[in-house]
């Protein structure tokens, strides 16, 4: 018999792989609502945050490799810079979730804002050293300042939806992790 804990580890992983496919594919749809110009948040890279200050065992290191490796070859952006720093960060967060359990919801929120404008500045600086054609700045600014607002709206959801909660000490202990 399959433990149940294992069971749930593997249907959220596989659920992060089906709404990275789902966003995808949304994102690729030829439709423009309004003529207005401001870019759609990277609601993949807003979800494996979330789930990484939550539940750190729901979201691998090469899951989230893979699927932004992924997303950058299907978003045309260049191969691998995006994905890279996606590790780094989320690796960053990772080390950050055991403080990260007892502080309140808006301090969780601005450290992952910083995060993600860290995120922009360095790829934005990776691409002027190699001197890659960019977006304009502010639309990068835009799409973060997206992503960043989808952030709350993805953590309810995830909390009411899908029922997942920060890890408390007892389970951290029994699962192992640092404290």
């Amino acid at each position: 018999m399959v433990d149940p804990r294992t069971v749930r580890t593997m249907s959220f992983r596989l659920g992060f792989i089906a709404f990275a496919c789902v966003v995808t594919f949304f994102y690729l749809l030829p439709i423009s609502v309004g003529s207005g110009r401001w870019p759609g948040p990277d609601l993949i890279l807003a979800l494996a945050f979330v789930w990484v200050l939550r539940r750190p065992d729901y979201v691998p290191v090469f899951l989230v490799a893979i699927v932004m490796l992924a997303a950058d070859f299907v978003f045309l952006r260049p191969p691998g810079l995006w994905s890279a720093l996606t590790v780094l960060a989320l690796e960053f967060l990772r080390r950050r979730e055991p403080t990260s359990r007892d502080m309140p919801f808006a301090v969780e929120w601005a450290m992952v804002s910083g995060v993600l404008l860290a995120m922009a500045v360095l790829n934005r600086f990776v691409l002027a050293i190699f001197m890659v054609d960019q977006t304009s700045l502010g639309l990068t600014i835009l799409s973060q300042i997206s992503t960043i607002l989808s952030y709350p709206v993805l953590a309810v959801l995830s909390h009411s939806v899908l029922g997942m909660r920060k890890i408390t000490a007892t389970e951290a202990d029994e699962m192992g992790y640092v404290r």
